[in-house]
């Protein structure tokens, strides 16, 4: 782990966002919206500056607050509030969904006993009872809510009170005395904070379609998309928008610019520095960190179910759950110990599409003793829920698979639930997706003294391992990278694949440097990391790690988290809490030998995926589970002609709406459907899932079209 590691753009000029190089004594103009999503809410604030206009008046503020929670309103329905300074130049705002103290004191935003502190605070805080007993002398708590907690942490610890934090979380928090305004992420990126500059003001807010009640007009930032900046660094395919990182915070002081801090980052051995600890050691350590995950994520004061896929990451999560219940543990509002109370919730696609894993979620269900509820996504259940899916995702995947997962967190809805455990950050850690492993292969494991030597090892895959590395129907071809590059990612490719993920097809401007100069979408991610990290890839790290962390901090948190996260869940107010995403248990699982996450047999130059996670979990799951290979969760690729999917996109791949997009060439467009559903072309269908993707966004935010030489937002008015 590294804190306290700053980040400053600027340097006495201005950035594209208007921010100026970060002195904390210049007075500048400051407002903030902030909107993370969370546990069960989201939230606003905002602050004016010195040296600017006066502020607005009240009720335009209280207008703009209102409007813009009520574009999330489906995120917090219980109830709504507001704080606003008595000069108008800071105001709060917060809708909620409540899941711990259900009563009107758990209410925000909160503020200090004092009055000069206020935060609102979205997302799910563990072990804050142990906090409020160690903190209950020196802070008088109004309510029984862990996020309550932030503002006695941040009494005691100052800004070092992130670092107590434990959970998936957005934060806003102003202290009135200091003149200090701050807004935070978790660690992961779980709930995502975004931020603009605007007339003077700077927004925060959980979804960038809450800055629209702002006046804000959404422009593409063809630039960030077509060198993938939106997935590898700090922006949007907005421009002038960006998001917070995941473990960092920015921070203004006396209305001053903004500055950006690192807080937490993932970190990894050196790979010549050998292990000594034991191979049973380290399982039985993996094995208490990931029950310790689950037993605090089980604590809510309302039913609390699982999303259950045929994988060994769900099931091992399901099988601590019974494991716990049996031991005695609550779970959610519920303390009975019958197993059937359990309810574990499955998406079931068509039984001849080729990726549904029902049958198997249902014997690991019967096998745990607990109900099983599976949710039949049929054809027309995807094509009526694709746009829902991307206004709340606000993200592009090639799949669309996140209609499965918007019907899933509807169906545990109607079930009476809000909150589930879900099994998301297990192939991260552990490495558990196939296109680790040529990257394993890359180097020996130093760190290892078991047989793992140079004579044994294949130096790549063979062709059907090798074709478990793509993504279905994606065109791998790897792009041309700087050779600079290339030694820093210590060889690597996973940079690479991810940059091809998104198949548009741009029009020619695009690519021409006096229209729209760009950098390879792996240099573009390797400028945005810490010194610290790079030297780390190139030199310390074993190349497993550094495609770990490339994979964590770019895909992971900016498209999977969003397209598959919390942002449906949301939709349907459930909370979900994905019990390897606590970094206690990573921190420990980061630390471990690559040869103990990908084992591989030399003899057969075959993988075990994720070896030391089924080990750790295999009393808890069942022999089927324990010995199956992983299976990617996607959608079908192939879809009846004139039926609801093709029809849907139909309507949305039209010449007027691609061109109307100004950046995406219609000649090259045109006919991808009808390869896609007529000719099977896997890759074609994605390319079209993608283009309707950004046409969905671009009539529901009302994007402008996008003009060559203007790829970003132009800030009216700036620090």
């Amino acid at each position: 782990m590294v804190a306290g590691e700053a980040l400053k753009r600027g340097g006495g000029q201005l950035d594209e966002l208007g921010f100026r190089g970060v002195g904390w004594e210049e007075q500048g103009a400051f407002v903030g919206w902030a909107g993370p999503r969370g546990q069960r809410d989201d939230f606003l604030a905002e602050v004016f500056v010195r040296g600017h206009p006066q502020p607005r008046e009240r009720p335009e503020v209280e207008m703009e607050i209102n409007e813009s929670l009520q574009l999330v309103f489906h995120r917090g329905p219980d109830a709504r509030g507001s704080w606003i300074s008595d000069d108008n130049r800071v105001a709060l705002g917060h809708i909620r969904l409540s899941i711990i103290d259900l009563t009107p004191s758990a209410n925000q935003p909160f503020h200090s006993p004092t009055n000069n502190v206020y935060a609102v605070v979205n997302g799910e805080l563990y072990d804050h009872e142990r906090h409020r007993h160690d903190l209950a002398a020196e802070y008088p708590f109004q309510s029984h809510s862990d996020c309550e907690i932030v503002l006695a942490l941040y009494q005691r610890y100052g800004l070092g009170f992130l670092d107590h934090l434990r959970g998936e979380f957005a934060l806003v928090l102003w202290d009135a005395d200091k003149e200090l305004f701050l807004a935070t992420r978790d660690r992961y990126g779980v709930k995502s904070l975004y931020y603009t500059v605007l007339e003077g003001r700077v927004l925060v807010a959980t979804e960038m379609k809450q800055f629209l009640p702002f006046g804000w007009r959404a422009e593409w930032d063809v630039r960030a998309v077509v060198e993938g900046g939106w997935v590898f660094d700090d922006r949007t395919v907005f421009g002038g928008v960006r998001k917070v990182l995941p473990g960092e915070y920015i921070v203004s002081r006396n209305y001053g610019g903004i500055s950006t801090v690192r807080y937490w980052d993932l970190e990894y051995p050196d790979k010549y520095a050998v292990e000594t600890r034991t191979e049973e050691e380290m399982i039985e350590g993996v094995r208490q960190r990931l029950l310790d995950a689950v037993r605090v994520r089980l604590r809510a004061d309302v039913p609390v179910g699982i999303y259950l896929s045929g994988g060994i990451d769900s099931s091992a999560v399901a099988g601590m759950v019974v494991h716990l219940v049996k031991e005695g543990a609550r779970l959610g509002n519920s303390s009975s110990d019958d197993l059937s109370r359990i309810q574990c919730f499955t998406v079931q696609f068509d039984k001849d599409s080729g990726v549904d894993e029902s049958d198997v979620a249902q014997r690991t269900a019967d096998f745990l003793g607990v109900k099983f509820t599976p949710i039949h996504v049929t054809e027309e259940v995807l094509a009526e829920r694709f746009e829902q899916v991307i206004w709340n995702s606000e993200t592009f995947m090639p799949d669309i698979h996140g209609c499965g997962k918007l019907a899933l967190a509807e169906a545990a809805h109607n079930a009476g639930f809000r909150v589930v455990l879900t099994g998301e950050g297990s192939d991260e850690h552990f490495a558990g997706y196939p296109f680790f492993q040529n990257e394993f292969l890359l180097e020996e494991d130093h760190s290892w003294g078991h047989p793992n030597t140079a004579a044994t090892r294949p130096h790549k895959l063979d062709s059907q391992d090798t074709s478990r590395n793509h993504i279905q129907g994606l065109d791998w071809t790897l792009p041309e990278t700087l050779p600079s590059t290339t030694k820093t990612l210590n060889n690597t490719h996973i940079a690479g694949y991810i940059s091809r993920s998104v198949p548009l097809k741009f029009l020619p401007w695009t690519a021409d440097p006096k229209s729209l100069p760009t950098t390879d979408a792996q240099t573009v991610f390797i400028n945005s990391l810490l010194p610290r990290v790079r030297s780390a890839m190139e030199s310390k790290w074993h190349p497993l790690h550094t495609a770990q962390y490339t994979w964590a901090k770019t895909a992971f948190p900016n498209a999977l988290l969003r397209y598959l996260g919390d942002n449906l869940d949301m939709a349907h107010q459930i909370e979900s809490r994905p019990a390897f995403l606590d970094h206690p248990l990573t921190e420990y699982v980061n630390a471990l030998p690559p040869s103990l996450k990908l084992k591989l047999d030399p003899a057969t130059g075959k993988f075990v995926e994720k070896h030391i996670l089924r080990e750790a979990v295999r009393p808890f799951v069942s022999e089927e589970i324990y010995a199956r290979t992983k299976q990617m969760y996607a959608a079908p690729l192939r879809y009846r002609f004139d039926g609801p999917v093709h029809n849907m996109f139909r309507g949305l791949v039209t010449r007027g709406n691609v061109e109307a997009l100004g950046f995406v060439d219609w000649g090259e467009t045109e006919g991808l459907l009808e390869r896609a559903v007529v000719g099977g072309d896997p890759e074609a269908f994605r390319a079209v899932v993608t283009v309707a993707q950004f046409v969905v966004v671009s009539r529901r935010f009302g994007v402008r079209t996008a003009v060559p030489g203007v790829s970003r937002l132009k800030i009216a008015e700036s620090l």
